[in-house]
């Protein structure tokens, strides 16, 4: 499948459908940069009527100032109008297809990444590239025309003058790109312990019960006060560099105007056809000359600083998109054979040893073991195949090899249980659908065999869940998660370790209810081994050391006398 080059898209963005109001704000900035040389322009005029060397009367120039008044009001509605709305328009297209492509990730890439990253993306490196980027491209227009407009008015009214302009404008400059090269990198460190500040507050969050339980109180707030510490130490260089650039350019700004005033006011008084008009427009253009000299370098310091940002998520996101083939897989009717497979996460620790099994459409498995037998990293496949990553042998979907598959038809055909169901703060019935629309019919359908009738009857399908479906129970919420799997008809549903954090009764019946389903493929991770639970498996799998020692029924495993009959003497 050919790569999209993502940042080009990501940015790429900020224009679609949003050319109008880019159109708009462009006019709007050049006619402002404009609107300063007219004003300069008048100012000269003025000065020279009112010492009488002007063309002009004090009734033409007030109207000529009125008409510059009006074109500034007009161009002011104008930037009013169209500039809000481009970046409005330009930050929602980006943000919703960087949300996109995340969706397109495949789960275990995701997985082993760190999903700071996309919050920081989200979030502050959003708000920095809607601060330094898209809102200063503006002013970059703004002060080019001013200073391209200051230049070749200053060239037509004296051009000796203007080489002296030229000249001590030369300090400002110096200073911009001695100084603005600096805040690129320090806009990056700023968003790199963004990422780690963010990573931290989810920690602390998610693992809030383990903190309390553990008294570990103080050590967690010195976690976060480290890393606070760290991000605003960061924030704080980068003001005082922004502070310094503006302190600096401003003093060399001021050397710069009193440098052509006196050199203006020379001129003028040893007669070299200078008028005192003249010399004040100059000493106003001057602002027009230096503030970009000044301004520029930050600018274009920043506008790299947001393309190193939106570069960097874009390579994360590209390295990890799903992959596959084109075959579309449809309803599994033979079943999923896995041969000769094995896996590592990273080399030279295969967790996987040449792993052949076959799972037959419709029937229910187990698969028990020890920790770390590579129970759920075989589970985690069956719905990672598509990748064909890190993993050798070859899984099949009845006749179609997985890695010539489209992952999009493996997520449509199978559906994922956890022992964390995540739950939306919606209401029940938009956890089920997770937000689609479903006949009325199949909906109920989905929920009856889920056995959720008594907790829809009871508290409504409008119930509000909670944060992380905070108000249900344990059992409540896996029961959601097989509705929604039967409601999506998938054809395989594959649970790992759902009941591990249950209490036995719910657990027990949690386990028997995804027992209970027919017409779908169950295969299920689990470390209860409850006999009557056992016996209810069409075929148990015991997997040892990244193999799998044993395969039977449940009868069959406790005749053998071997690893099985061991395992479920100790469990029970």
């Amino acid at each position: 499948m050919k790569t999209r080059n993502v940042y080009v898209e990501l940015k790429n963005q900020f224009h679609r459908d949003n050319y109008v109001f880019f159109i708009l704000s462009i006019v709007g900035s050049f006619l402002s940069g404009l609107l300063g040389m007219a004003i300069s322009w008048g100012m000269r005029e003025l000065i020279d009527t009112a010492s009488g060397a002007g063309r002009w009367s004090i009734a033409e120039l007030a109207v000529l100032s009125i008409a510059i008044t009006v074109i500034f009001l007009l161009t002011s509605l104008l930037t009013y109008y169209a500039q809000p709305a481009y970046i409005r328009k330009a930050m929602r297209n980006y943000k919703e297809a960087l949300f996109s492509r995340l969706q397109d990730k495949n789960i275990t890439s995701f997985r082993s990444e760190s999903t700071s990253t996309y919050l920081s993306a989200l979030t502050n490196d959003c708000t920095s590239i809607e601060t330094n980027y898209l809102e200063k491209e503006f002013r970059f227009i703004y002060l080019m025309t001013s200073f391209v407009g200051s230049l070749v008015m200053m060239i037509f009214y004296s051009p000796i003058l203007t080489l002296i302009a030229v000249a001590v404008t030369l300090l400002p400059l110096l200073v911009s790109i001695l100084t603005g090269g600096k805040l690129a990198s320090e806009e990056v460190r700023v968003s790199e312990r963004n990422k780690s500040f963010t990573a931290t507050i989810s920690d602390c969050l998610s693992g809030f019960s383990v903190v309390k339980s553990f008294r570990a109180e103080r050590e967690c707030i010195a976690l976060f006060s480290k890393e606070n510490r760290n991000l605003e130490n960061g924030k704080m260089i980068r003001r005082r560099l922004l502070l310094l650039i503006g302190t600096l350019g401003q003093l060399s700004g001021l050397i710069a105007q009193l440098g052509v005033f006196f050199a203006g006011a020379y001129l003028a008084v040893t007669g070299k056809s200078m008028t005192a008009g003249t010399v004040i427009m100059f000493v106003n253009l001057m602002n027009f000359l230096i503030q970009p000299v000044a301004e520029i370098p930050g600018l274009l310091a920043g506008r790299r600083a947001s393309r190193a940002l939106i570069r960097r998520i874009a390579d994360s996101l590209q390295k990890s998109t799903a992959c596959g083939g084109e075959e579309k897989l449809e309803r599994l009717e033979k079943g999923i054979s896995m041969k000769n497979i094995s896996f590592s996460y990273e080399e030279g620790k295969e967790v996987l040893h040449d792993v052949s099994v076959d799972f037959e459409a419709g029937r229910s498995y187990a698969i028990v073991g020890g920790s770390g037998s590579g129970k759920s990293t075989l589970l985690h496949l069956l719905l990672s195949g598509t990748s064909g990553a890190d993993y050798t042998g070859s899984i099949c979907w009845d006749d179609t090899d997985l890695t010539h598959a489209s992952s999009d038809s493996l997520f449509t055909q199978v559906s994922s249980i956890e022992q964390n169901v995540f739950v939306f703060n919606s209401s029940i019935i938009d956890n089920i659908t997770m937000f689609r629309d479903f006949p009325e019919a199949e909906v109920n359908e989905a929920i009856a065999r889920a056995h959720l009738s008594d907790l829809v009857s009871t508290r409504g399908r409008d119930y509000l869940c909670g944060e992380n479906g905070g108000g249900l129970s344990g059992g409540e919420k896996q029961r959601i998660s097989v509705a929604r799997s039967l409601l999506k008809r998938s054809s395989v549903l594959l649970a790992d370790e759902v009941t591990a954090a249950l209490d036995a009764e719910t657990a027990h019946r949690v386990s028997s209810d995804i027992l209970d389903l027919t017409g779908i493929t169950r295969i299920v991770v689990t470390h209860s081994l409850e006999e009557n639970l056992m016996r209810r498996y069409d075929k148990i799998l015991v997997m040892k050391d990244g193999r799998i020692e044993e395969a039977g029924t449940f009868d069959e495993l406790m005749a053998k006398n071997s690893y099985f009959h061991a395992l479920f003497t100790i469990a029970a």
